[in-house]
């Protein structure tokens, strides 16, 4: 039998083609949701995320770093504002991470 497991198995499991550092769920919302809304705020991300100040502050960071998103910070109306855009990196990244989850669906519904 395991003969015949290994013939089947030709290619790595859609599983395993996830994006781990999008995968994570606050990530994958703060990706997605700059990948659908262009530009968003910190406190709009919070809200968007349900994330805290330290949560989200620790995601972004990571997220810049892999460089999957940009971060400018000015000042608006006297206070400082942060706002967020996915690069072009983070948007290839978040397509192929939704190829990925699209073929593991399929293989799991068998289509």
């Amino acid at each position: 039998m395991a003969g015949r497991v290994s013939e089947r198995v030709r290619v790595q499991h859609a599983a395993l083609d996830l994006d781990p550092l999008i995968h994570e769920r606050a990530r994958l919302a703060i990706v997605s949701a700059l990948g659908s809304q262009g530009e968003l705020s910190f406190t709009e991300l919070k809200g968007l995320t349900g994330t805290t100040d330290g949560n989200l502050s620790t995601h972004t960071t990571k997220l810049e770093q892999a460089g999957y998103i940009a971060a400018a910070k000015g000042m608006f109306s006297g206070r400082s504002k942060t706002t967020y855009t996915i690069t072009g990196a983070g948007h290839r990244a978040l397509l192929a991470y939704l190829t990925s989850l699209e073929r593991l669906l399929g293989e799991v519904k068998g289509s």
